[in-house]
Formats: structure tokens, C-alpha cells, sequence
């Protein structure tokens, strides 16, 4: 089947262009040229990759990246003109897999969005539907039977502790658990051990998953109570 792809771009030319790369190379082209009809292209059509400029009229390329990301496993290509550190920090923060500078190579570009649609495919397209010993969740991938994790189809390195921490947050949904509590339930020890380990976990894990770890969208604490997985 052959890909789709969106491209968010307010420059005609420059959307024009890459479009007719991509066709070139056979891939399915739709264009946009605002932020707020881009992201609702993105999130109601069904693309295989969408390409975000970061300076666009209405919602910009950052907000789109960040809305993209919590409802949809696609890959997001950034191109734009802003060139600086910070701004890439924050665009893969958001949820970017890859960040093309103005100006930009069309040959490389599509390069790159063929890399990104085919490690995309590999990690979820082509992954057996054991759906029963996986937990599917805006980008997060928990494969319980192999104890492994995956964050927009990247694979993240966790120990066994953060991984059995996660597991539990996530088969328990939307419910709050205490410190106490899941002290006891992961490491199986009584009230007399050190919960602090709680929280260094939590910290450990949001690093390893949340696209804004003093933001969490997963695991989220409940002042007072303790923490709970967010769905």
C-alpha cells in the first residue's frame, strides 16, 4: 500500500516542492497550509508520515508536534528555518523523530522520511498482534511478554524495577496507588523499608518516557495521595 503523507507547510513553494519529491518517489501527498487545518488533517486522516513546519499561521509547528504525539504513532518530521539548539531540544521534546534545516536537500528529506516510515513499519506495522501481553498508550509501548518498552516505536533501556513500576501503574489505569503501596507491591517488602524508592523510580521512568518530564502525561502524582497512570 503506498504511503500517505501530510505536509504542514504555509510556504506554497516550498510545499510544492517537497510534494513533488515525494510523488516522484511514489508516496500519496496531501497539503496544508495552517496550523489549525493541519492538525485536524492529522489527527482525522489516517497518514503514515507528516511533515510540520514550525512557524505557521494559527496553532504553530510546536503545538501541532505536541497534539500529534498524544493521539497519534506517526512519524513527525520538523523542517524550518529555525536553526537553533533550543529549538530542536524542544521539538524532540515534543515528539519529533527527526528536524530538517532550511534550507534543505529534497533528495535527503525524502531519504530521512523513508528511514523514519520503514523503522516505523518494523516497530508497529510488523509487530505480532499479541495484543494481550502488550499495552498500547499514545506512543507508549509496554511489551509485557518480552519486558521491553517503546516510546514512538523507540526502544527505551529500563531495569527491572521500573519496568515491573510501569507494568502495574499501567494494568491499573486511572487508579491512584500510595507510596506505601507500591512499595509493597514491587518490591514486596513491608512498611518498615524505605519508600523514598518510590519516588526515585517515578523520576527515573518519567525521564525515560515523558516528552516533558515535569509535565507528565503517564504517570501522574496525585498531591497527597500518591501516583496514578493516566489513560
Amino acid at each position: 500500500m503506498t504511503a500517505r503523507i501530510l505536509i504542514i507547510e504555509d510556504e506554497v513553494t516550498i510545499a510544492q516542492l517537497e510534494r513533488d519529491y515525494f510523488e516522484l518517489n511514489g508516496y500519496t501527498v496531501d497539503l496544508c497550509h495552517t496550523g489549525d487545518e493541519g492538525l485536524r488533517l492529522a489527527l482525522s486522516g489516517e497518514y503514515n508520515l507528516v511533515i510540520v513546519d514550525l512557524q505557521l499561521p494559527g496553532a504553530n509547528g510546536f503545538e501541532l508536534c505536541h497534539q500529534i504525539r498524544q493521539r497519534k504513532e506517526v512519524p513527525i518530521l520538523i523542517v524550518s528555518a529555525k536553526n537553533e539548539e533550543i529549538d530542536k531540544i524542544r521539538a524532540f521534546n515534543l515528539g519529533a523523530d527527526d528536524y530538517v534545516t532550511k534550507p534543505f536537500s529534497p533528495s535527503e528529506l525524502v531519504a530521512r522520511a523513508k528511514e523514519h516510515l520503514t523503522r516505523y513499519e518494523r516497530l508497529l506495522g510488523k509487530r505480532p498482534p499479541a495484543q494481550k501481553n502488550e499495552i498500547h498508550i499514545r506512543g507508549l509501548v509496554i511489551d509485557q511478554a518480552a519486558r521491553r518498552v517503546f516510546v514512538r516505536s523507540r526502544e527505551v533501556a529500563i531495569t527491572t524495577r521500573e519496568f515491573d513500576l510501569l507494568e502495574f501503574l499501567a494494568n491499573h489505569p486511572n487508579r491512584v496507588f500510595s507510596k506505601q503501596e507500591l512499595f509493597e507491591r514491587i518490591w514486596g517488602l513491608d512498611s518498615n523499608g524505605d519508600i523514598a524508592t518510590v519516588t526515585v523510580h517515578v523520576r527515573k521512568l518519567r525521564e525515560k518516557i515523558e516528552a516533558d518530564p515535569s509535565n507528565p502525561q503517564y504517570i501522574e502524582t496525585v498531591w497527597g495521595a500518591g501516583y496514578r497512570f493516566s489513560v
